[in-house]
C-alpha cells in the first residue's frame, strides 16, 4: 500500500547508514489506541485566503461542503500525527505535528486518514504530502489558485463541477505515483503545470472550458493519457526522447505538432517526455 512505502525507504535509510557506522537505530514504535480529533478551521478575517495542508502518509479525503474554511475530521493512532492549526493572518495551515525526530512507526496497523470539506469562499489551496493514497473532489469550490506537491502518491482528483472562480495558476508537481484527473476543464484555470517522475497519469479535459487555457507537462518515463473531449480545439506539441505517441482519431499530425480541430476556446498544450507512451484520445 502506498502509505507504507515511506516507511519503508526510512527504514531502508536508516539500515544503510547502520552498516558504515556504529550507530543505534530507535526502536519501532507500536500503535496506540485509535483517537478521531474533529477540526474546524473559520475562515480568516482577511481579503485573501492561503489554506495550506501539510500532511504525511495516510489517507487524504478533500471534498466541497464545510460549514466553515476546513470541517471535518482526523483519525490517527499515533500522537505524532495528531493535527496542529497555524494561523497568520489570511494564512491558515493545519499540519502533522512535527514529534520526535527519532519516531519510527510500525507499518502493521498505521492509520492517518483526514476526512476534510472545504469551504466555498474564495481561497489560494495548496496541499503538500508524502506516500498516500488520496481522493480528491474540487467541483463547487472557489479555487483562485491550486497546488499539490506529493511523493509517491496514489491519486484520483476531481471538478465534477465548474470552479466558481477563476483560477490563475493549477500545479501539481510528484514523483513516482499514479494520478487520475477528471473535469480538469471545470478547473477554470489559465495555467496548468502538471510534472512527474515515473508512473501512470491519466488527464481528463472533460467539463466546461471558459476561456483558453496552457497546459506543460514534463514526465519522465510513464504512461500519460491526455483525454479531450470532441469538438474541443486542442493543439499539442510533444518533445520526447524515445516515445511512443498514439494520436487518437480526430487529431492530426504534423512533425512533433498534433492538433484536434473544434469550436471556441482552445487548449495548448507543449509535453515534454523522457520515454515511454503518450496517448492522445477522446
Amino acid at each position: 500500500m502506498v502509505r507504507k512505502l515511506i516507511i519503508f525507504i526510512a527504514i531502508l535509510a536508516l539500515t544503510t547508514l547502520a552498516c558504515g557506522f556504529n550507530i543505534d537505530l530507535p526502536q519501532r514504535q507500536q500503535p496506540g489506541p485509535e483517537v478521531v480529533d474533529d477540526i474546524n478551521v473559520p475562515y480568516p478575517s482577511a481579503d485573501e485566503v492561503n489554506l495550506k495542508l501539510s500532511f504525511g502518509a495516510g489517507e487524504m479525503t478533500l471534498s466541497p461542503g464545510g460549514s466553515a474554511l476546513v470541517d471535518g475530521t482526523a483519525a490517527y493512532n499515533y500522537t505524532e500525527f495528531k493535527p496542529e492549526i497555524v494561523k497568520d493572518g489570511g494564512d491558515v495551515q493545519v499540519r502533522m505535528g512535527d514529534g520526535d525526530v527519532n519516531f519510527l512507526p510500525s507499518m502493521d496497523d498505521l492509520k492517518n486518514e483526514w476526512d476534510f470539506k472545504l469551504g466555498e469562499k474564495p481561497m489560494n489551496l495548496t496541499v503538500e504530502s508524502g506516500a498516500y493514497d488520496g481522493s480528491f473532489e474540487f467541483g463547487g469550490l472557489a479555487l483562485t489558485s491550486l497546488t499539490i506537491k506529493d511523493g509517491a502518491a496514489n491519486v484520483n482528483l476531481a471538478f465534477s463541477e465548474p470552479n466558481q472562480a477563476e483560477m490563475d495558476v493549477f500545479t501539481y508537481s510528484t514523483g513516482a505515483s499514479d494520478v487520475k484527473m477528471e473535469g480538469l476543464a471545470n478547473a477554470n484555470f489559465s495555467i496548468f503545470d502538471f510534472s512527474s517522475g515515473a508512473g501512470n497519469y491519466t488527464l481528463d479535459f472533460s467539463g466546461e472550458l471558459q476561456r483558453d487555457a496552457s497546459i506543460k507537462i514534463e514526465t519522465g518515463f510513464s504512461n500519460l493519457i491526455i483525454i479531450v473531449p470532441e469538438g474541443v480545439n486542442a493543439v499539442a506539441t510533444v518533445e520526447s526522447g524515445v516515445s511512443n505517441v498514439n494520436a487518437g482519431s480526430g487529431w492530426g499530425q504534423s512533425g512533433g505538432t498534433y492538433k484536434q480541430k473544434g469550436e471556441g476556446y482552445t487548449l495548448t498544450f507543449v509535453i515534454e517526455m523522457g520515454a515511454g507512451n503518450l496517448t492522445l484520445t477522446k
